[in-house]
């Protein structure tokens, strides 16, 4: 298993599985992170927290916690 926070800088990758529970899940899914779309990997800061992502789009930065929950392939 492959989550987010451990996909590599300028690869795109495909979403396979939310893990979470509740309000997290689903604020995950309101950015627009759902099962079966593309994720490119634009860049990580240098502490590894945020990870940033394109997504649908457009631009967005999750906290390393987040992209953990996010299993990719």
């Amino acid at each position: 298993m492959q989550t987010l926070k451990e996909a590599k800088v300028g690869s795109t990758v495909s979403v396979v599985k939310l893990h979470g529970e509740g309000a997290v899940k689903r604020r995950i899914m309101d950015m627009g992170i759902t099962k079966g779309c593309e994720v490119y990997i634009r860049k990580v800061a240098p502490l590894g927290d945020p990870v940033e992502v394109t997504v649908r789009g457009y631009e967005l930065s999750l906290r390393k916690a987040d992209a953990e929950m996010i299993e990719v392939k």
